[in-house]
């Protein structure tokens, strides 16, 4: 490849298309804030009695639920793990009364998965820390989106 070059995978400013100092910088700085949250989002979910992914799992179900319950393929794509990953999570999940699993009208072989009242009332309670977080670190990350914008 010659020349510049602008694009999604090297959005540099640098006239021969290399990160910049600036740029190794602000990416630093994004990944240090990206597992800041990370750890943050994980002391919050093992402080109510979750494993990091079984948080996951009930948000992308709530998430995903507003219009139908996710299948358990849904809930692995989400989570980008393999089916049968899924299927033990979820497993896990069902004996902590946390989800249900359904058969599907129109498929009976796809089962779908929906949360339970107690699942709503963890993941309300978790997601409000969550925005909480966000808020507060919603400036720093405006700041560094800017820098890797054209």
């Amino acid at each position: 490849m010659t020349g510049p070059v602008t694009s999604y995978n090297n959005p540099s400013n640098s006239k021969d298309g290399s990160p910049t100092r600036a740029d190794y910088e602000a990416l630093a700085m994004f990944r240090f804030t990206l597992r800041r949250f990370s750890a943050f989002s994980e002391a919050a979910a093992a402080a109510a009695g979750l494993m990091p992914q079984q948080h996951q799992a009930l948000l992308v179900i709530k998430a995903m639920s507003a219009d139908a319950a996710p299948s358990v393929g849904d809930v692995a794509e989400h989570l980008l793990i393999r089916h049968h990953s899924a299927v033990e999570l979820i497993n896990r999940l069902v004996r902590m009364e946390l989800v249900h699993r359904l058969r599907d009208p129109a498929d009976r072989r796809r089962v779908r998965v929906m949360l339970t009242p107690l699942a709503d009332e963890k993941l309300a309670a978790l997601s409000n820390v969550h925005l909480e977080e966000l808020r507060a670190v919603r400036p720093l990350l405006t700041k560094l989106l800017r820098h890797f914008s054209s």
